[in-house]
């Protein structure tokens, strides 16, 4: 059975996402603190973690932060009332998988969970170990990046964008698809991290690597 780690201080949440979880068929641990979710986290055995940002005793961020530094990759969905958009970029660069802004819906949330949990292409495939075009490489076991031979320092955000484009070479991808592949956000219109991100990836690849289809989306050249 699939076992979800729920780090939430806020009681009525946390027994309204565990009577959720457990209806729909997972198995749940739930804490109330940060030095504990940190703890129960590195002990490993879970699928997934639900992590507010707002813990006691150690902030949301700074557990992902040393879970993510320690090499922790199991799937982490942030759930927080900070909803600006420096708080939804700090969480994605420490290494968050998804970010859900309080108050949500349940069924946004299940959709999300279910989302990371989905094994990555169909069944029997198997999933390429290195990612290239071009002078562009991506190695996804030891997450390092080239251009012409040159390694480049990537953020955990800015590495899974690069990996999305390298999956669809030339083919232009719309801000909505990467918001969704690469975020697993719902369409926000107003939102511009895509935009943000793509600019990080220029600077760091060079301004021709990422080309703006007007009206349309990005594509790698």
């Amino acid at each position: 059975m699939t076992h979800i780690l729920i780090a939430e201080d806020e009681a009525r949440i946390a027994s309204f996402v565990e009577m959720g979880l457990r209806s729909a068929g997972f198995a749940t641990t739930t804490v109330s603190d940060g030095p504990g979710a940190l703890e129960l986290a590195r002990q490993g055995g879970f699928d997934l973690v639900l992590l507010d940002l707002g813990l006691p005793g150690m902030d949301g961020l700074d557990v992902l932060t040393q879970l993510r530094g320690t090499g922790h990759d199991v799937p982490i969905v942030v759930l927080t009332a900070r909803d600006r958009l420096e708080d939804t970029v700090a969480g994605f660069e420490h290494g968050a998988d998804d970010y859900l802004v309080k108050p949500f819906r349940f069924e946004e949330l299940l959709v999300r969970i279910r989302a990371r949990l989905r094994p990555a292409g169909p069944a029997g495939r198997a999933t390429p170990v290195v990612l290239q075009h071009d002078a562009v490489t991506l190695d996804l076991q030891t997450r390092r990046a080239r251009v012409a031979g040159r390694e480049i320092d990537l953020s955990a955000r800015e590495f899974s964008l690069l990996a999305e484009f390298l999956r669809h070479p030339g083919q232009v991808l719309s801000h909505e698809q990467l918001l969704s592949n690469v975020w697993g956000l719902g369409h926000d219109p107003g939102s511009n991290i895509v935009e943000v991100y793509v600019g990080y990836l220029r600077r760091k690849l060079g301004k021709d690597v990422v080309e703006t289809v007007r009206g349309m989306g990005y594509r790698l050249r």
